[in-house]
């Protein structure tokens, strides 16, 4: 874990007056003094505006952030320079001699600005005042200042922040070209001597040791400037005291001696360069302080997500020693009311009686306290704390610093350091207090850990059993409504070997049934659960195998698979390297139905006890559901057997009239009640006759038989087709089952193309001209078997040559894809564009058009009939 710290305010200008100095063009400059004023001050937009000397007002020059609402209010905006603010927007200005030639203004949409923002605002304005003066493309020139204010602005550049080396260079050499110096460097305090930081020009040793020897001097006795000339060469080596107290020295070597202004302007330039120094030096040990928090604090998060204490506490001790730099550390823990050592190093003899007197002020007098430091003699006026220093003396330690360990105000331990003789910094001790809540919060979790650990594994065995339980009734639940879902013999075989691999997490399954001859078991269903290794199992497990009675389930090993033979001694080499493989057998009480066989390559993952129980439970189920099945196949074909006897077993052969019929079973199992038939009438004429039954199944067949004995038996007697289902009506309203009825068209049709129609509630029959046009032949009329006397409209039409009549089943028109039906518009389009085809092509193509909408299966039975003039 990395601990992430924001970029302090002084980093940012500092950046920006790095890149000031490089001498970017004025318009980058104030882009970048924009986004650093955003960024240091937090405000919601920063804008920086330039002075327009002939309308004498500010306009905003620079906005950031770029894309925000407001940036496109103010961009290019105008205000005067004395312009009133709210407590919500700040103005600070820029000055040049006391003339306003800039602006730095900072919004915030909620909240007010501190005193902290305007001290930041102040400094970014200043390098908003450096960037108008000396950048390429400014108008406010420096040409009639003089060197010596453009080293005043460098001073003020400075001051506005930049770390402790940079600053330095950036003195010395703006010192030196500013007041033509042949050399310049910076000295800085360093313990009771000086360190060179920076330098500019070539010195030589001797120069450079006497500069030292004058730096030591101007630092050690207060004199603010010291110009000595050297009496061999004439040079001037000017030394200037940087603060108060001394926290260096600039020096600068001329070849003559320098003018006044030049040291008046160094006079001023020194306060500048100090400043920078000091935020410099300050900026490096925060620097090291974050440094140093983050390490520790990094190990610790890293340890606390890891849930290991021990190691939580061990690397802690050894990184505390290391950034303290001493020797001594422990952390010390209480456990059932004992405070135990759980780490430490360089721990001397006596150490847990300290610990313990510290604990008792953690816990009593100074509980209240983050940190607690104790030495040998202290406490006076505390006993407390008088008993704990007399227990550091008698053990001959110097001091101790204790850092209690809490969770929600309960003391559960100490953190404490032995630093010896030295006393810790106060940022020790709150970096020390804030490691000390990291590890409280490590030690409750490791505990919590273990506790929940400790649970977890006493109770694993409970939760296995109701694991395995809750997949056994999984199982089930899921097999049964799988199995129930179909009648088809075929689709239940495969669902049953589907359903064993998902649920019961094994790789393969195949099931066999009896053959015909009964001498054999011959695969019927296979599925392989990983598609990349479907090919070759499927090879080995869709063969044959020689029938073998089974009353249990077999495990197989190497041998029992090579003495069973067929399909199970292919299985043998797998078996040899760790597969494992069981049968199943799946009957009824009274007749084995098939052979389940479940397998599992992975040596890793045999196949359990567990499994062939909950295997053997899915084999009954799979029992069940093969027997349903298959009687109810038996009884489908009986249906189907009877419904295609009660359908015409050939076209009729009519002069002049072409005639086709096609008729196909829903894909579902229930046999649906659609009938045509035709007849010769005694007057020459053909009648046409297609119905549909209400239901399906059995019954739905039987009525299809009284609707067919009804037109074999009425259509001579009553040969028109109004007159005819009339009479049809009554005697299907007197038979029929309560709640069922018939639909029926009856069309009658002679060799030169007269045809009369009638309808009871069937959809309207299609006329279809030879040129392609499409029109419905509408009678109104009652289904047949709802109400007695009942009458019926027909239609009489004459047929043209070429013409024809297309009748059809509800089922054509109500074909589903998805939820959108086939329809009487797509059935007329069929008709049309394939008008031209004789009579048996145009009823097999309706029907292929109307298969290809539903995807390829039909979900009702259809019946379509052409009666053509040729």
């Amino acid at each position: 874990m990395v601990v992430e710290t924001k970029r302090l305010p002084f980093e940012s200008l500092t950046r920006v007056a790095e890149q000031l100095a490089t001498g970017i063009s004025l318009a980058d400059a104030l882009e970048l003094l924009a986004a650093a004023a955003e960024e240091v001050t937090g405000a919601d937009l920063a804008v920086v505006r330039v002075l327009d000397e002939e309308e004498e007002t500010l306009v905003a020059r620079a906005v950031a952030p770029a894309d925000s609402l407001l940036a496109a209010e103010v961009s290019g905006s105008r205000v005067q320079p004395d312009y009133e603010v709210a407590p919500q927007r700040l103005l600070v200005p820029a000055r040049v001699g006391g003339t306003v030639v800039g602006a730095i203004e900072l919004i915030r949409v909620e909240g007010e600005f501190d005193q902290s923002t305007f001290a930041l605002a102040g400094l970014i304005a200043a390098q908003l005042t450096l960037a108008l003066t000396l950048l390429p493309g400014s108008r406010i020139g420096v040409a009639g200042e003089g060197r010596m204010a453009a080293l005043e602005r460098a001073g003020e550049a400075l001051a506005a922040g930049a770390d402790l080396e940079r600053a330095a260079r950036q003195a010395v050499k703006e010192a030196k070209e500013a007041t033509n110096a042949q050399q310049a460097a910076i000295w800085q305090s360093a313990g009771n001597g000086l360190e060179l930081v920076a330098s500019d020009g070539i010195w030589d040793d001797h120069v450079l040791e006497r500069a030292r020897t004058l730096a030591h001097e101007v630092r050690a006795v207060w004199r603010p400037l010291l110009v000595e000339q050297d009496a061999v060469d004439s040079s001037s080596l000017v030394s200037i005291r940087l603060g108060e107290p001394a926290f260096g020295v600039l020096q600068l070597r001329y070849t003559d001696e320098p003018a006044t202004a030049e040291l008046d302007a160094l006079a001023a330039f020194a306060p500048r360069v100090a400043h920078a120094l000091r935020l410099g030096t300050r900026a490096r040990d925060v620097e090291l302080e974050l440094e140093r928090t983050r390490a520790l604090l990094s190990v610790v998060a890293e340890a606390i997500a890891r849930l290991s204490l021990a190691h939580t506490l061990e690397t802690s001790v050894e990184r505390i020693a290391a950034l303290l730099g001493i020797d001594g550390v422990g952390i010390y823990l209480q456990e059932e009311q004992r405070l135990l050592a759980a780490a430490g190093r360089g721990l001397a003899p006596g150490h847990e009686d300290i610990a313990h007197a510290l604990l008792a002020l953690a816990m009593g007098p100074l509980r209240a306290r983050e940190t607690i430091e104790v030495r040998p003699g202290g406490g006076r006026g505390d006993r407390a704390l008088a008993r704990a220093a007399r227990v550091l003396e008698a053990a001959g330690v110097e001091s101790v610093l204790a850092v209690p360990l809490r969770i929600h105000d309960e003391t559960i331990g100490l953190l404490v350091a032995f630093p010896g003789a030295r006393r810790t910094t106060d940022g020790e001790r709150s970096l020390l207090a804030a490691l000390a809540a990291q590890l409280a919060v490590a030690v409750q979790n490791a505990r919590l850990h273990e506790e929940a650990k400790e649970l977890g594994e006493a109770l694993g065995s409970v939760l296995e059993s109701e694991r395995q339980a809750a997949r056994r009734l999984r199982a089930l639940y899921e097999i049964s409504n799988t199995f129930t879902s179909s009648l088809s013999l075929e689709a239940t075989l495969q669902a049953v070997t589907e359903t064993v691999v998902h649920v019961l997490g094994i790789d393969a399954a195949v099931i066999r049934v009896p053959s015909e001859r009964g001498d054999a078991l011959v695969p019927s269903g296979v599925h392989v659960a990983d598609g990349r290794l479907a090919d070759a199992v499927r090879t080995i497990l869709d063969r044959p195998q020689p029938h073998l009675h089974l009353t249990q389930p077999l495990t197989l090993d190497e041998d029992a698979a090579q003495r069973l033979g067929g399909a199970h001694a292919l299985l043998a080499p797998f078996l040899a390297k760790g597969s494992s493989a069981v049968v199943i057998p799946i009957s009824t009480k009274t007749e084995l139905l098939a052979h389940l066989t479940i397998l599992s390559l992975d040596p890793a993952n045999p196949i359990s006890a567990e499994t062939i129980t909950t295997a053997t439970t899915v084999g009954a189920q799979a029992a069940l559901a093969l027997d349903n099945a298959r009687l109810y196949q038996q009884q489908k074909a009986f249906a189907e057997t009877i419904q295609r006897a009660l359908l015409p077993g050939a076209r009729p052969d009519v002069a002049g009239l072409d005639v086709g019929a096609v008729y196909e079973s829903a894909a579902r199992l229930d046999v649906g009640g659609d009938v045509y038939d035709f007849l010769e009438l005694g007057d020459g004429r053909l009648a046409v006759v297609i119905g549909d039954v209400t239901g399906h199944g059995v019954d739905a067949t039987a009525d299809m038989a009284m609707a067919k004995f009804v037109f074999r038996s009425l259509a001579r007697e009553h040969p028109e087709p109004s007159d005819f289902l009339a009479y049809a009506n009554e005697v299907i309203a007197d038979e029929i089952g309560l709640g069922n009825f018939i639909t029926m068209v009856y069309l009658a049709l002679d060799s030169r193309g007269r045809a009369t129609v009638a309808s009871a509630g069937h959809p309207p029959p299609r006329l279809v001209m030879a040129d392609g046009r499409v029109e419905a032949l509408t009678c109104r009329g009652l289904a047949l078997g709802i109400e007695n006397r009942q009458e019926y409209e027909q239609v009489d039409v004459e047929l043209p040559a070429g013409a024809a009549v297309v009748l059809y089943t509800d089922g054509v028109i109500e074909a589903r894809s998805g939820s959108e039906l086939y329809g009487e518009e797509r059935l007329d389009a069929c008709l049309a564009e394939r008008a031209q085809l004789p009579a048996q092509a145009l009823a097999a193509a309706v029907l292929a058009d109307c298969r290809a909408f539903a995807g390829g299966e039909l979900r009702d039975d259809c019946a379509i009939v052409v009666a053509r003039k040729t």
